[in-house]
């Protein structure tokens, strides 16, 4: 017996069901199932992978939702009324059902949306066509009032959709084992009777397998934040949530035949065809030409522009050929679209980038503006980026400044239509580490423990392949069998939509004909497709990347204008430039574009490049492939004379001289197909593309098309073969020429900076990074080295960000101070524009109090940002109270237009003179906590000569130290758990130089019971690995100074108000401070008290 699935749930209905598609499909393909529908709650998330996988296994895709019906306008927000929307489920019989499918989709989460994705009766009868409706599961209307006994309004509402979709409104029938689904089923029946409805057989399937329910509920529970063992635990009625098969279906509704047949009947109705063949691109107005005939004026513009008047020979036929390849692929508009948003952004000063990705081998890109890379004389293949064997829209991806990023997502949106445009959405997944800990937590398995298991897993690796790699993670899954098996499962799902960093997409009508928005938790709209499902329909999906390396370039080159008088234009930067290479030879890269990480470091150590190809080179070198397989290695002894140089073959020896015999880009390796069997560049690019991705059928018949040319071009069959396994191999970590030259000119010009204008490029650096500390101070380190000095934050000098205020020297910006928002940075910057400060209450006289507040002020003096009127720190704080009121009295009277003593500087109020000033250490504890460092010195400074005196090392020079050694730092962060050999901690200790994680085991801690957070300690230390993780392992732990010890922390009962409730939140509140002071209970009943000590798991940390 045949049967359909016609209400089916995928991963897409986020953290509800567990089907992947892909699963889906293979399961009715088992089952030998003509047609399967996908009907997600309220999104369409899954529709194209859904269909393409269908296609693929000869099943027809039946495209719906299960959608959610507001029980009165889709406008409404009562919290009583609106809450619990009716379901629905929607399947688009043909195009015009699946155009009002979009509709729905997309309306219910613009329109509708509170609390769920919601459409109205209005909305279902005005885009109905096209559509059969099934009257859903027991959250349908009609099962909803049948199962309260209001039949009469369940037939009025089954009357009210059977109108609204005459002749394809379906009662629908789910039987999941309990009485009350049989109950329901004889009322349905009997509806559809007096109404002549016909009914419909379905399962509401959540999971593949039957045996899948457990993780199922684990999963529903992740999303309700529910733990099993709550009395609210959520959980499916009944059971028989799995794809059923027909003949399970059979025996479920044997007596209703007609309800199995007309799945079959449904399934035969729906007739949807989706195009993958089309390109949707935006119009592009042109007025009195052709776009391909307005793309062929702008490009031979821009040639003349580019090469001159006489636009040399091989220029031509360059540019005649890739015009000729767009006209045929019907590319114009596109490259007109974004020739056109990178003029904009350069004529309204917003920094773009010289190229991305593999559009810098464009001609036709380099003419119109669109890149700065001359694929010519960096010999980049236009076939790379745009294959003419292979229909597809390219990749046009554009790097703009961070800080104006948003700007073109404007200008996109007024340019082509709000409603044509949107940001993309993508889906975040249960990764291994996270689904431990979401798991364990449904499962009530101790936080500790599960965090424990989570971090053995080495980042981003599945959990089946850690589990066979590591065996105290295997000895943990016998320990916890339940909790890895529903782990194994889940592992992988979709658990939220986000969005896609850059990707945005462009549509020629209004976007809901082509695909629905989803509305995300921040009331921020994306995307229900995929990046791949937008390029699959034929969609113009963009890339506009904010990138901060053009934001400091931006920034630098005002910094340089204006104190220089310099106007530095970046293409115009010489590419020979020997300070250039000399600084990044030495390694001193930090804060150059892609050149700052350690190992980058040591790699232009040893290469030390002198010159633009060797940057271009190390950009495509520096990727796991080229540094395992030894091909780094070889690159460099080749560069220096020290390995003979080689060729797989001499007719690549021209493909292959730039870069000593290696092939280390894409572009060369389809050169050398080319060369060797005769390949045009647009197969070259076929067989690169097949050996990147590994297809076993493609790579055999380009393997034997390739032995085949080489044999025709004269090379023994056996040579050719040997041939095509180096190419094959090479291709594998080949890396695009075109992204690596366009990239390497950003590299270049901030190192360029940084050679040159050292003062301007570092204050340019920490403002792009003054919100992330650990970086601020990183880059104020290497302000050191250079012989920079940072100044504490000025209310006088500082600006927004850090400034340069004289060689060398760079002052603190106030934006950068934690607690100062922005409109108190304004506030200051503004009354200073009138002239500088003369004083503390000149300055509280003159800024708007509104904004800066008594909080802001605070931290503006512990700062330091108010030192330059003289006063200690200490003098302010106390002078902060009635400066404040003498400052609202000025500001009234000046309101009230009253005559002021204030108004002569003679009169001003003087304040009481405090000379004292804080201790050193606190200073220092007020830097650290509003500036994100220690700026004027370090809490270790005190104790230099006592380091020196134990031969103390600093914590950067620890990596790979072998043996037991000693350091010492400030404790930075502080965790401790029990465990069964007692409490262990972890910290991070940090130095002036670096900071490291440092393990103390039981027996060290019981030795430091004064340890917390800020302690300033001694260790002898040792290197450990465990998991594949190195860490410090304390030896021993010693305070640097004395520390005020805490011996016991007490806690009182009265007896009269003891009980089991108030001693658990005690016991709560302790886990959440474990520290190593001991603590003890005292029950007093007023006359007499016990104490006890409590056991060791209990001690806490002091604050």
């Amino acid at each position: 017996m045949e049967f359909v699935h016609l209400h089916v749930h995928s991963e897409y209905s986020l953290l509800d069901a567990m089907c992947r598609i892909g699963e889906l499909v293979e399961e009715a393909k088992k089952h030998g199932m003509r047609a399967l529908a996908l009907t997600d709650h309220g999104v369409l998330s899954g529709a194209v992978k859904f269909y393409q996988a269908c296609q693929e296994a000869g099943i027809k895709p039946i495209l719906g939702a299960e959608i959610y019906l507001a029980q009165g306008s889709r406008f409404s927000h009562d919290p009583v009324f609106d809450r619990s929307p009716y379901h629905l489920v929607v399947l688009a019989q043909n195009e015009e059902g699946w155009r009002n499918l979009l509709l729905l989709v997309n309306r219910g989460h613009t329109e509708g949306f509170y609390y769920k994705p919601r459409v109205d009766l209005e909305l279902l009868s005005e885009h109905s066509k096209g559509l059969i409706a099934l009257s859903s599961c027991e959250s349908g209307e009609i099962q909803r009032l049948l199962l309260a006994g209001e039949h009469h309004k369940a037939k009025e509402a089954a009357g009210r959709l059977s109108e609204i979709f005459p002749g394809r409104f379906y009662i629908e029938l789910q039987d999941h084992g309990l009485p009350k689904n049989r109950e329901l089923i004889r009322r349905q029946l009997e509806l559809a009777r007096e109404l002549n409805l016909p009914v419909v057989a379905t399962a509401d399937v959540h999971y593949i397998r039957p045996e899948d329910a457990e993780a199922h509920q684990v999963l529903i529970n992740i999303q309700a934040g529910k733990k099993l063992t709550d009395p609210d635990a959520r959980s499916f009625e009944g059971q028989d949530y799995h794809f059923l098969s027909p003949e399970e279906m059979r025996e479920k509704f044997g007596e209703i035949p007609e309800a199995i047949k007309n799945t079959l009947e449904i399934a035969e109705a729906c007739e949807l065809r989706l195009s993958f063949e089309q390109k949707l691109l935006p119009r592009f107005p042109v007025e009195g030409r052709t776009p391909q005939e307005e793309l062929e004026r702008l490009a031979w513009q821009g040639a003349k522009s580019r090469y001159g008047e006489e636009i040399p020979e091989e220029v031509r036929a360059r540019l005649s050929y890739e015009l000729s390849v767009i006209g045929k692929m019907d590319l114009a508009p596109y490259f007109l679209i974004v020739a056109d948003l990178v003029d904009y952004a350069r004529k309204n000063g917003i920094p773009v980038g010289p190229g991305r990705g593999s559009s810098a081998g464009s001609l036709v890109a380099y003419c119109l503006g669109i890149t700065q890379v001359d694929p010519l004389k960096f010999g980049l293949l236009f076939e790379r980026f745009l294959n003419p064997e292979r229909v597809s829209l390219p990749d046009i991806d554009i790097d703009f400044c961070m800080r104006r990023r948003d700007e073109i997502l404007e200008y996109v949106a007024e340019k082509y239509g709000r409603d044509h445009i949107a940001q993309i959405g993508t889906f975040d997944r249960m990764a291994s580490r996270s689904v431990i800990r979401d798991v364990a937590r449904v499962l009530d398995i101790p936080y500790e423990k599960a965090d424990r298991i989570a971090k053995l897993i080495p980042f981003g690796m599945p959990l089946s392949q850690a589990l066979e790699g590591l065996p105290r993670l295997q000895a943990m899954k016998e320990e916890e069998p339940r909790l890895f098996s529903i782990a194994l499962k889940l592992e992988g799902l979709a658990r939220n939509a986000s969005t896609h960093a850059a990707g945005v997409v462009i549509a020629p009508e209004p976007l809901e004909k082509f695909v629905p928005l989803m509305r995300l938790p921040d009331d921020q709209f994306v995307t229900q497709f995929d990046m791949y499902d937008l390029e699959a329909l034929g969609l113009l999906k963009m890339d506009f990347l904010g990138l901060r390396n053009l934001t400091i370039l931006s920034d630098v080159q005002e910094l340089v204008r204006k104190r220089k008088g310099v106007e530095i234009a970046l293409e115009k930067i010489p590419l020979d430039d020997p300070a250039t290479y000399e600084l990044i030879r030495s390694g001193a890269t930090s804060g150059v574009f892609q050149l700052e990480s350690a190992g980058m470091r040591a790699l232009i150590r040893r290469l030390a490049p002198t010159e633009f190809r060797d940057l271009i080179a190390i950009l495509a070198l520096y990727r796991p492939g080229p540094l395992e397989s030894g091909m780094v290695d070889d690159y460099i002894e080749r560069k220096h004379g020290r390995q003979p140089i080689t060729y797989p073959h001499e007719r690549v020896r021209e493909v292959l001289e730039e870069t000593y015999g290696l092939p280390i880009y894409q572009d060369q390796v389809m050169l050398m197909a080319q060369k060797l069997a005769g390949f045009s560049l647009g197969e070259a690019d076929i067989l690169r593309k097949a050996m990147g991705k590994k297809k076993p059928e493609v790579m055999a018949e380009m393997r034997e098309k390739f032995v085949a040319g080489c044999v025709k071009n004269g090379i023994p069959r056996e040579e050719a073969e040997a041939l095509f396994a180096d190419i094959e191999k090479f291709a594998s970590y080949a890396f695009a020429k075109a992204h690596a030259a366009a990239y390497a000119f950003i590299t270049y010009w901030t190192a360029y900076f940084k050679a040159h204008f050292p003062t301007e490029f570092m204050a340019a650096l920490l403002t792009s990074v003054q919100d992330n500390m650990e970086k601020v101070a990183a880059y104020i380190e290497e302000c050191r080295e250079m012989g920079i000095e940072v100044l504490p934050p000025d209310v006088n000098e500082s600006d927004v960000g850090f400034t340069p205020v004289g060689e060398k020297k760079i002052r603190f910006g106030l934006g950068a101070i934690k607690h100062v928002g922005e409109s108190a940075v304004e506030a200051i910057l503004s009354a200073r524009s009138a002239g500088p400060f003369r004083d503390f209450l000149d300055f509280l006289f003159r800024v708007d109090l509104e904004k800066v507040n008594r909080e802001t002020l605070e931290c503006l003096i512990k700062a330091g940002a108010l030192d330059c009127f003289g006063l200690t720190r200490k003098a302010m704080m106390a002078l902060v109270e009635e400066g404040l009121k003498l400052a609202q009295t000025f500001r009234k009277e000046k309101l009230s237009g009253q005559a002021s003593l204030f108004e002569e500087d003679l009169i001003l109020p003087k304040l009481p003179e405090i000379r004292d000033e804080y201790p050193k250490e606190e200073l220092l504890r007020f830097e650290k906590e509003l500036l994100g460092l220690y700026l004027s010195g370090h809490p270790l400074d005190q104790f230099k000569e006592k380091l020196q005196r134990l031969e103390a090392i600093p914590l950067e020079e620890a990596p790979g130290k072998p043996g037991a050694f000693l350091v010492a730092g400030r404790v930075k962060t502080l965790k401790i758990i029990n465990t069964q050999e007692g409490r262990l901690a972890f910290l991070t200790l940090e130095d002036k130089t670096g900071e490291a994680e440092v393990v103390v085991r039981p027996k060290v801690l019981e030795t430091a019971p004064w340890l917390r957070e800020d302690s300033l300690v001694v260790m002898r230390v040792t290197w450990s690995e465990r998991n594949g993780v190195s860490r410090l392992l304390a030896l021993s732990l010693d305070s640097l100074k004395e520390e005020t010890q805490i011996g016991q922390c007490w806690v009182k009962f009265s007896l009269a108000s003891l009980s089991e409730e108030k001693i658990l939140e005690v016991v709560r509140v302790l886990s959440e401070h474990l520290g190593p002071v001991p603590v003890g209970v005292v029950v007093s009943d007023g006359n007499r008290e016990i104490r006890v000590l409590a056991g060791p798991r209990y001690g806490v940390l002091p604050t």
